[in-house]
């Protein structure tokens, strides 16, 4: 009976305008490497971060620069602002969602100010993780120029 079971496809779009490339090109072995788990990287080339998908916000960390979301499909998910951006302590970043909220892809995470953070010598590259690669498979990244709201990542769902 199951052997005509259609896959259900799962996206994740890309936070903002820029280029998506991959993980192993973000300069922090913690993301690079893929401990954290599956996903892509966006250089941002525009200053709103907005949701890369349907979720609840689980987590809006007080410096703006991270966010955790889970979805009706129960992919955990981590947006990271930068690398060693959480040293700046706030400075160029505002939180628009809190923990508990409910976002779409067009909700605005954060602002930040990347021409700033890049004169504090801070690289503004965001990751976008699935932090329970468990739940999918067959993972299909779309690197090269992407705006927000652009497919970035498309997935089959595991059951």
């Amino acid at each position: 009976m199951g052997l005509f079971k259609r896959k259900k496809k799962g996206y994740i779009y890309s936070p903002c305008d820029g280029e998506i490339v991959p993980l192993s090109e973000v300069n922090d072995e913690v993301f690079s490497s893929g401990a954290l788990g599956e996903g892509f990287a966006v250089i941002p080339s525009s200053n709103n971060f907005y949701a890369p998908m349907e979720a609840r916000v689980e987590n809006a960390y007080e410096t703006g620069h991270a966010y955790t979301l889970f979805s009706k499909n129960e992919i955990d998910l981590l947006v990271h602002i930068g690398i060693d951006t959480v040293e700046l302590d706030g400075c160029y970043f505002t939180k628009k969602v809190a923990g508990g909220q409910s976002v779409t892809t067009n909700d605005i995470l954060a602002e930040a100010d990347i021409n700033k953070i890049k004169e504090k010598g801070f690289d503004p590259i965001t990751v976008v993780i699935v932090s329970n690669p468990e739940k999918i498979k067959n993972i299909d990244i779309k690197y090269g120029k992407c705006y927000h709201g652009d497919i970035a990542m498309e997935y089959d769902e595991v059951n």
